[in-house]
């Protein structure tokens, strides 16, 4: 299985644009079964009010760019994760759709909101699901989320092989330092598909990255280009947790001592 990543720029408030961008883009993208975008594909990040926010999104499966994601997975036969500015109803959500020939498979909505996220979206609901699209199991997780270690291990407890990461980074190096070590730590394969170009006063970091279950680079873009990266994916790295040959990843944890882990307040 082959899979890849899109780094580019988003157009904040011209979707048409970003699809433009898109689609040019994916064509480079020869021989991949899966891609992933980055965060807010369909909107840019760096709104300037809530009302532009709310009038950059839209409905999941309605909307435009999902009506475009749709019908590229399905005529060129793939897998597409892309992130989403979601309006469900009167709510906002940092959304990730998986959308495949079939037409739209599920989404996550963003767990971890970063900085002034929380002035526009809502904290996701949707839990952890792990998806089987037949290939693999994929996870989702959004940006921020890199920074939080349980994510990982809940989406690879429940069969993840590989972890799709849009994202917006914004602070250097922190986030593509910690991608090989979440990947080796969990056995999985992580895709981190970041974003580049300025907004406002945000400036986006680039280095999308693949990873593989041993903590390897697979490959990484550069902090400013636009870039597609493509790497082969040996599944059954993924679903070997032996670490040696008497120790498995995850059979020698020791929950009983972690309860620490589910604690709101650990100073109570």
């Amino acid at each position: 299985m082959n899979i890849g990543f899109i780094q580019f720029s988003p157009v904040l408030g011209d979707p048409d644009a970003s699809i433009e961008k898109i689609k040019r883009l994916i064509n480079q993208c020869e021989g991949a079964d899966l891609v992933v975008l980055p965060e807010l594909s369909n909107s840019g990040y760096n709104f300037e009010s809530k009302e532009q926010a709310w009038e950059l999104s839209e409905e999941i499966p309605k909307g435009k760019f999902c009506d475009f994601i749709q019908t590229e997975a399905r005529e060129r036969g793939i897998h597409i994760v892309a992130g989403v500015n979601e309006r469900d109803g009167e709510r906002l959500y940092n959304t990730a759709i998986l959308t495949g020939p079939e037409g739209i498979i599920g989404k996550y909505r963003k767990t971890h909101l970063f900085w002034d996220e929380p002035d526009i979206f809502l904290p996701g609901d949707l839990g952890l699901p792990v998806f089987d699209i037949g290939e693999c199991r994929l996870g989702i997780l959004i940006c921020f989320d890199w920074i939080f270690p349980e994510v990982w291990r809940v989406l690879a407890l429940k069969g993840a092989d590989l972890v799709c990461h849009p994202s917006n980074l914004v602070i250097p190096g922190l986030c593509q330092k910690a991608i090989p070590v979440h990947a080796l730590t969990n056995r999985i394969y992580i895709i981190t598909a970041n974003r580049i170009g300025t907004e406002g006063n945000l400036t986006f970091t680039g280095l999308s990255t693949i990873a593989d279950p041993k903590g390897k680079v697979l490959i990484q873009a550069s902090s400013s280009e636009e870039e597609v990266g493509v790497v082969d994916m040996n599944i059954s790295l993924a679903r070997d947790k032996m670490i040696t040959p008497r120790n498995h990843a995850f059979n020698d944890r020791r929950p009983e001592l972690y309860s620490l882990l589910t604690e709101n307040d650990p100073d109570e």
